[in-house]
């Protein structure tokens, strides 16, 4: 439970409740690469400027997958190479429905079907929490690991996560965690 400071000191409200399971609950497998369209990041920002300016601003989701190892609550993030890590998810098509463009992209990311420089364009990323049932399957393309990183590991490390996964911890500190025995 967290307090309410404006409902007075006795009154407390209940926090969302989120049910994380063990990682070992979950099965991996791998699939075939998903390789990245762009060579560089100089190619990227291009293209993405391109994008802008034929459709607008670009509209990204992201996941949020929780699971637990030791107690703890861990975050799944791609990685690509040894040192880059994102979130699973990606742009909208234009006009596409955030929740069905979200299973979209964790479908074609990682085959899960679960369902539960200074740039002068805007893009609008949104994350999501989505709620994993006790047993998924993830299908992880052979280019990339998915790895589990402990929450505590992510808050306030910019350098190692970037400016979004960074302040993921931060983001979920309003909801209380159920962590659920297999």
């Amino acid at each position: 439970q967290v307090a309410d400071p404006s409902a007075g000191p006795d009154t407390m409200v209940m926090s969302p409740v989120v049910n994380t399971y063990p990682l070992s609950s979950y099965t991996f497998g791998t699939k075939e690469p998903k390789m990245e369209k762009d060579t560089s990041v100089a190619d990227r920002l291009a293209r993405m400027k391109v994008n802008y300016m034929k459709e607008g601003m670009r509209t990204s989701v992201e996941a949020i997958l929780l699971v637990q190892e030791h107690n703890h609550p861990h975050i799944l993030l791609l990685q690509i190479g040894n040192t880059f890590c994102k979130l699973p998810g990606g742009r909208l098509k234009p006009g596409e429905n955030e929740i069905e463009g979200l299973k979209r992209k964790l479908s074609s990311k990682l085959a899960a079907n679960s369902s539960s420089l200074q740039p002068n364009w805007q893009e609008c990323k949104k994350l999501y929490l989505v709620y994993l049932s006790e047993r998924e399957y993830f299908a992880v393309p052979k280019n990339l690991k998915l790895l589990a990183v402990p929450l505590f590991e992510l808050y306030d490390n910019v350098q190692r996560y970037g400016p979004v996964i960074s302040t993921i911890p931060q983001q979920l500190s309003r909801f209380q965690f159920n962590m659920m025995h297999a």
